[in-house]
């Protein structure tokens, strides 16, 4: 049976939720399948989120890993594709972590593309009416470590990268903070795991930047 693992992440210091665990949650609650589908909340720590992935990978051995988390100021869907092997924490990890200047996964490659169909996924959303774009920097925190890690994990044929979302509406620290509906931000999750599974070579169009 086919299988994707489906992972968010919990609040992160202060804050009420982050709509990246909250959305994990709405899909697994309607996943209809046929696909098998595993959900996780993962702590915003360094070493706990990186443990806890590894060890859902050992376990479930899933076919697509689709990792997400809150970019708070963006106001699309940025669907990653580019891991760097780089940690370093200009604030604490919800652990009072601050790592500086070392890497996620020692004697690694310096850089790991994402596996996912990422310009393909950006279509559907698009297509679907929801602001998306390919991102080129996943950041220095635990996102980025997590997506890395995600992607030294697996092996091929196995499928990962790792999908941004703005603050949820329901959420958001101001009311003129860049959000979308949690709504749309389910929905975007689930696209971009039904591309995944359905789509084995990503669309051939440029989603090239100038800066």
């Amino acid at each position: 049976m086919t299988t994707v693992l489906l992972t968010g992440f919990e609040p992160f210091g202060g804050d009420a939720a982050n709509p990246s665990g909250e959305a994990v949650h709405l899909v697994a609650s309607r996943w209809s399948g046929p696909e098998v589908l595993v959900s996780a909340v993962l702590p915003v720590a360094f070493a706990g989120a990186a443990a806890r992935l590894r060890a859902m990978i050992d376990e479930h051995r899933p076919d697509v890993v689709i990792a997400a988390g809150l970019a708070g100021g963006r106001a699309t869907i940025g669907v990653e594709r580019v891991a760097v092997n780089l940690i370093d924490a200009r604030i604490p990890d919800n652990d009072g972590d601050q790592p500086v200047d070392v890497p996620s996964s020692p004697g690694a490659a310096s850089a790991q593309f994402a596996t996912l169909p990422v310009k393909e996924i950006v279509r559907r959303l698009a297509a679907a009416g929801i602001p998306a774009e390919v991102s080129y920097s996943a950041g220095t925190f635990v996102c980025n470590h997590v997506f890395f890690t995600a992607l030294e994990a697996v092996a091929s044929p196995t499928r990962a990268g790792f999908v941004h979302v703005p603050w949820s509406a329901e959420h958001a620290p101001s009311p003129d903070a860049a959000a979308l509906p949690l709504a749309r931000i389910v929905e975007a999750l689930e696209i971009a795991v039904r591309t995944s599974l359905d789509v084995a070579q990503d669309a051939a169009v440029t989603a090239g930047t100038l800066h």
